[in-house]
């Protein structure tokens, strides 16, 4: 079963891509795990796996829209639910990065 959250508002892959490309300013947060961003992240987000967000809180900015991203939607939508909570402007990446790639977006992809 799937997080869901009112709190949580969604990007989805295009309107990301878009956000990329347009060099808007925002904070992309990946919260998987290290072993699964070093196989795939999106060319420059953050890494901060969820178990360890609450005690990380310091390194996101409270200044800019964060978008974050898991597999598949889950983790983000927790998390995102959580920093909305917190007064962070958050939104999850619908689908994850599994729907990014989905979308056509694999070769803005990339391990750091």
């Amino acid at each position: 079963m799937f997080f869901n959250s009112r709190q949580c508002n969604n990007i989805d892959s295009e309107e990301l891509s878009e956000k990329i490309r347009s060099g808007k300013d925002f904070f992309l947060l990946d919260v998987r795990t290290p072993q699964e961003y070093d196989q795939q992240a999106i060319e420059g987000s953050h890494l901060i796996p969820l178990q360890e967000l609450g005690s990380r809180l310091q390194e996101l900015p409270k200044d800019k829209e964060i978008v974050v991203y898991c597999r598949v939607g889950n983790r983000s939508a927790y998390a995102c639910a959580d920093l909305s909570r917190r007064g962070y402007n958050v939104k999850n990446l619908e689908g994850g990065i599994l729907l990014w790639n989905m979308a056509g977006n694999v070769s803005m992809t990339s391990a750091s």
